[in-house]
């Protein structure tokens, strides 16, 4: 947004005389260097090439709506856009041009907001039908001076629903002397009938090593020494935001009294030195709790803020995954000399997994620190969960660990299934038997008569049905039938069953009625309460996973991971076919590293 030159820079004097100069008050730096023109403008290039080759060919749109966070510059740029649609050459002539770096006519007062055809409104202020009244009733009379009149609407989100309405036809066929141009920061609001009739232009965050650039720029032309490291802060606070920027230059230019140091620069954010934040990072990676906690305390005690530092922290651990994945990361200009090297020195020595951990913790942590009564104490405890699972095995490592221990030390087969030994590990193969080996249910599996050739599904089992209402998208009607009905006969065009306490009675009217409308076949479907009928669906399928649980549990190698780590718990068990039909893991051998991973326990 802001620009390489300010508004008294050789080509731009707006005629003030050097007593007027040296008497007017001082102008902070988001304004003394505000764009004059498209050149000025910096991170935008894609939206001036759009606009140069737009007015070069002669197909200027008769609106405009620029959006983008705070301080990218979109009111900057409708001004000159304003500019650029009357620009006019001191004599006379010419049209439209971008190539704005001689003032013409109405260059200075557009510039300074007083030009009779340009006229700015704040919709925060102005959002009621009657002030787009009176836009609509201007738009009809010619420009006083310059080529178009100019509407620039900042803040154009905030308009009514009426105003919104009440503008659309003007903004769709206005006079051929009128043209508008929108500011927003939240286009989601903006009505698409309104950005439908709008070329649309979203102004870019600024890249953190083209930010730093630019103020170490503006710092040369105020005469202020400032360090690299102060620049690269800066930068990054600032969020892509130039005005942001610029005004944290300000403030530490003041508070540095002419001078801008790193140092300066973290006390005035509440920041910790990059350089203690890696070595934090490098103690909680190593385990070493005492010299972490220390180095914590002494960063709180020196003014960071708990947050911020944790938020400092996962910043580093974003950067260290960054340049793990994309070491062409480390030529950023933001990045200091000691991110930079021990970076990618970090980057080579932790695993993938260890940094995703790292990462979901501290993102867990961050939110707990903003919500605790006492943030320091609630840093330190993320701080020591982190640091101490940092060198614990990710449960793959841990399998192949205990798979490789030696037998003396009470370590499971190498493989299951594999032999050695019966008791747990063969109750374990038989619970994760493949279901074509298992004994069929005898209650679920009752004879029923051969099915004939006919049209519609064939209903032979109770897990039809249920198959065939999930195929037909009826949930409700599904788990009802898996969780409400005990079997207690099934053949062709009969169904009798008994309900579990609190089942829905309606069932039998909805199951028959559903029935023959799939099947295309009559369906008697009953209810008795002569037999307690089989176990539901959802029942035998408990009692499976209870089966299974216990079997597994009794693996000798399952069982060396649940004592090494407690608390661990059995969340599900499935066989390699069944794994294999959802895709969670090979059905072939050397499946057992666990769904996603390689025989090396690499992703």
């Amino acid at each position: 947004m802001s620009a390489d030159l300010p508004d008294d820079t050789p080509g731009f004097d707006l005629g003030a005389p050097p007593a007027a100069a040296a008497a007017a008050p001082y102008r902070v730096l988001a304004r003394k260097y505000r764009p004059q023109n498209f050149t000025d403008l910096i991170g935008q290039e894609a939206m001036v090439r759009t606009l140069s080759n737009a007015f070069a060919s002669g197909r200027i749109a008769q609106a405009y709506i620029l959006t983008g966070v705070r301080g990218v510059g979109k009111t900057t740029t409708a001004r000159i856009l304003a500019r650029a649609l009357n620009y006019e050459p001191m004599e006379g002539g010419g049209g439209p041009s971008l190539d704005l770096s001689v003032m013409g006519r109405h260059c200075r007062d557009i510039i300074e907001s007083r030009h009779v055809d340009v006229m700015e409104m704040d919709a925060a202020s102005n959002t009621s039908i009657n002030d787009i009244r009176e836009i609509i009733e201007g738009s009809r009379y010619r420009p006083a001076m310059a080529r178009y009149k100019v509407y620039i609407i900042d803040e154009v989100h905030m308009l009514s629903t009426a105003a919104f309405n009440g503008l659309l036809k003007t903004l769709e066929e206005p006079p051929e002397h009128v043209k508008f141009v929108f500011a927003t920061t939240e286009i989601r609001k903006v009505p698409v009938t309104v950005l439908s009739r709008c070329q649309r232009f979203d102004l870019r965050r600024v890249e953190a090593g083209v930010l730093a650039a630019h103020i170490a720029g503006i710092c040369a032309k105020e005469n202020v020494t400032v360090e690299a490291e102060a620049l690269s802060t800066i930068a990054r606070a600032a969020e892509g935001s130039v005005r942001d920027a610029l005004s944290l230059l300000d403030q530490a230019i003041a508070h540095g009294g002419g001078s801008v140091g790193a140092e300066e620069v973290r006390r005035l954010l509440g920041l910790a030195d990059r350089a203690r934040v890696i070595d934090l990072f490098e103690a909680l990676m190593k385990g070493d709790m005492a010299r972490a906690l220390d180095e914590f305390r002494e960063q709180y005690d020196g003014g960071a803020d708990a947050a911020v530092i944790l938020t400092d922290l996962a910043e580093f651990t974003h950067l260290v995954t960054r340049l793990k994945i994309v070491p062409e990361s480390a030529s950023d200009a933001a990045l200091v000399e000691a991110e930079r090297v021990r970076g990618v020195e970090m980057g080579k020595a932790l695993s993938m997994r260890v940094l995703s951990r790292a990462w979901q913790m501290l993102a867990k942590g961050i939110a707990e620190v903003q919500q605790a009564a006492k943030p320091a104490q609630a840093a330190e405890m993320v701080l020591v969960r982190l640091g101490y699972a940092a060198d614990l095995p990710t449960p793959d490592e841990a399998l192949r660990r205990l798979r490789d221990m030696p037998a003396s030390e009470g370590a499971a087969p190498a493989l299951p299934g594999g032999g050695g030994g019966g008791g747990g590990g063969a109750s374990a193969r038989l619970a994760l038997a493949p279901r074509a080996e298992r004994a069929p249910d005898p209650v679920m599996a009752r004879a029923a008569p051969a099915p004939v050739a006919q049209e519609g599904p064939v209903l032979a089992s109770l897990q039809d049905v249920v198959a065939l209402a999930s195929a037909k998208r009826d949930l409700l009607l599904k788990h009802a039938v898996e969780t409400q009905v005990r079997l207690v006969h099934l053949e062709e065009g009969r169904i009798e069953f008994a309900l579990v306490p609190d089942g829905n009675p309606n069932l039998v009217q909805d199951l028959s009625r559903k029935l023959t409308e799939w099947t295309g076949r009559r369906w008697l479907v009953s209810l008795t309460s002569r037999a307690p009928g089989a176990p539901t669906l959802a029942e035998t399928a408990h009692a499976v996973r209870q089966e299974r649980e216990e079997g597994i549990r009794a693996d000798p190698l399952v069982s060396a991971v649940l004592s090494r780590f407690p608390g661990a718990q059995i969340v599900d068990v499935r066989t390699r076919e069944e794994s294999a039909e959802i895709g969670l893991a090979p059905a072939d051998e050397d499946a057992y590293m666990g769904p996603g991973f390689d025989d090396d326990g690499e992703p």
